[in-house]
């Protein structure tokens, strides 16, 4: 690190360091240090491979080269120590075609080298260089992991770990933030959410009271504020069932989970029982990402694949599938059937058809708290809507109310 920047100046970015006793290591090392790095540099291609393959690289990430200028430096000092010949060396993790060209570049014949490309066990690897000796088709090994240097050591086999030179370090730390400062500027790029509220479209078109839907827009834009605050965005309604929210795509991703979960879903769902739908869309403009929220939100609404897409109008996320029939239509069931035996009590009692936690759970014989979930439930199925709290002078909680649609009911029975 401190080599780093050199004769070209100081680099332009914070360098964390994550040391580690084996390369191996390198995939923990990258969990702990989760998303607040821009850019991940290795020391080598070989704990670069065991984090890729482990799938942990979520940030652009590179590492120090070992080939060309490193391998050169090495086969320099091979040359001039009587004990080792490079003309005759197994060498492991480098691809043939770098070590061939490297080998050509100093004039040293490449028909005694034996190279083992694939990056695997340290006991793999020490084997094959081990092997090869012991056979005399090689007089020394010439390994990119430390751990295989120092088996092979004691083992007495002549080896030779490959370092990254200093002119490979500083060039590394350059690509390593360009790569950062790209990414920055990506999650600086302008994403839109638009947020449409069923509840709110459907009512609209009912003899709904207006003074609800007030009420309830109200409350869903001082959630959104509230939610946007959070994560450095603006939100602002758009219309009467529609609410937009202004932010970056970094700010996004980490509200989205990576853009795996749609945003203030759930907070709102708890809160005011009610359901959202979401769309993401990421533009140059405010415009162009406005456009492409509302592709994904029709996409999303028709589909049920997607909620984000990108500046080009790709999906974000891969598609997911449409929940099967059968795991909703017990969830309707179960809602209908709330309804329907809330709707024998009212007939039984001639009572009103707007109820709240404590009349429908004696009505159905259960808590309370199990009245208001059935209820919210009753709701997301658009088979009962949530009234303004009855406010009282009294202290405590308001109570909740809701309208019943029993209409719904006797829609279903005509079409039997």
């Amino acid at each position: 690190m401190l080599m780093g920047p050199g004769s070209t100046g100081p680099l332009n970015a914070r360098l964390i360091a994550a040391a580690y006793r084996d390369e191996q290591e390198a995939t923990d090392k990258v969990l702990r240090l989760g998303s607040a790095i821009d850019a991940y540099l290795f020391a080598s291609p070989v704990p670069y491979e065991f984090a890729r393959k482990a799938g942990v690289l979520t940030m652009p990430a590179t590492y120090v080269p070992l080939g060309g200028a490193s391998l050169h430096e090495a086969l320099l000092r091979a040359t001039l120590d009587e004990r080792l010949d490079p003309t005759r060396a197994s060498l492991d993790v480098l691809s043939r075609t770098d070590v061939v060209e490297a080998y050509s570049e100093v004039d040293l014949p490449v028909d005694g080298i034996h190279v083992h490309e694939e990056l695997t066990s340290i006991a793999q690897l020490t084997s094959f260089h081990e092997g090869l000796w012991r056979r005399k088709s090689t007089r020394m090994a010439i390994t990119c992991v430390r751990g295989v240097a120092e088996r092979l050591e004691s083992m007495g086999v002549p080896a030779m770990r490959l370092r990254p030179t200093n002119a490979g370090v500083r060039s590394a730390l350059q690509t390593a933030g360009l790569l950062g400062a790209h990414h920055r500027l990506e999650e600086a790029q302008l994403g839109v959410v638009i947020v449409d509220v069923p509840t709110l479209r459907d009512s609209s078109r009912r003899s709904t009271p207006r003074y609800w839907r007030d009420e309830l827009r109200l409350s869903l834009q001082r959630l959104l504020l509230q939610e946007a605050h959070r994560i450095n965005a603006t939100a602002h309604p758009v219309d009467d069932h529609t609410f937009m929210v202004t932010a970056t795509r970094g700010s996004l991703v980490s509200a989205t989970e990576g853009f795996r979960q749609p945003p203030f879903v759930e907070r709102i769902k708890a809160e005011l029982g009610i359901a959202i739908e979401v769309g993401i869309g990421m533009g140059r403009t405010t415009q162009d990402a406005e456009a492409h929220a509302r592709a994904a939100l029709s996409r999303a609404q028709a589909t049920r694949q997607s909620f984000a897409v990108d500046r080009e109008g790709r999906s974000l996320v891969p598609a997911q599938r449409a929940p099967q029939r059968q795991a909703a239509e017990p969830l309707r069931t179960k809602g209908r059937e709330t309804l329907l035996r809330l709707s024998e009590k009212i007939a039984e009692e001639d009572g009103p058809l707007v109820v709240d936690a404590e009349n429908a759970g004696r009505m159905l014989g259960v808590t309370p708290r199990t009245a208001r979930r059935l209820l919210r439930t009753l709701v997301e199925e658009g088979l009962a809507w949530p009234l303004p709290p009855n406010r009282t002078l009294q202290p405590g909680r308001p109570r909740q109310l809701y309208r019943l649609i029993l209409e719904k009911l006797d829609k279903d029975k005509a079409s039997k």
